[in-house]
């Protein structure tokens, strides 16, 4: 039997990744997001939204510049994520708090955060007030991952990048966990 519970935000899972950007002094910043998902394959693209009803400077960034890198950090790197998460841009330079390092990417004017293995470059193509956030679609312009993560044919290895996993509920970060089935594949005995 189902019950009723809070209603919510939520999506299960929840990636926890982080955006960057340069503000308008060319200074990177960054911070973290549970609010992102894919949204197109032609032309690849991801949505971010950041809470517009609180002081974001990672925001105030991406809408001046209309860049950004999206980067997926692994979990191994959970306290930095939160730190990236919960001080403000406004109060520390918080990339050097944590003694981690960028670069510009090769095909935006955003920054690469080199500790993170994976990470998307991006730029705006679209921006809409939703409540709480604005929600920011970006066109993917190019992809970097450390050779670590990455196979002999060049695709992402999942389970080497080993993804943080973020529930909004409970204000937890979980790992992902084991493959279970090949996507395309598992329901075609429903076919038949």
């Amino acid at each position: 039997m189902k019950v009723n519970v809070k209603n919510h935000a939520m999506m299960y899972p929840a990636p926890a990744v982080v955006a960057s950007a340069y503000d308008e002094n060319g200074r990177a910043d960054a911070c973290t997001l549970a609010f992102a998902t894919m949204c197109s394959h032609h032309p690849p693209a991801v949505m971010i939204a950041i809470n517009s009803t609180l002081k974001r400077k990672t925001l105030k960034s991406i809408l001046e510049r209309k860049e950004f890198c999206l980067a997926f950090a692994g979990i191994d790197q959970v306290s930095e994520v939160d730190y990236l998460g919960i001080e403000s841009g406004y109060n520390e330079d918080k990339l050097a708090k944590i003694n981690f390092t960028h670069q510009r990417a090769e095909k935006v004017n955003a920054p690469i955060i080199n500790e993170f293995r994976v990470s998307l470059e991006c730029r705006v193509m679209h921006i809409s007030e939703v409540g709480s956030h604005t929600q920011i679609t970006g066109e993917i312009v190019n992809v970097q991952a450390d050779e670590s993560v990455v196979d002999e044919k060049g695709k992402i290895i999942f389970e080497k990048v080993n993804p943080i996993a973020y529930d909004d509920i409970t204000h937890s970060y979980f790992s992902v966990g084991d493959r279970i089935a090949d996507a395309f594949k598992a329901g075609l005995k429903f076919k038949r």
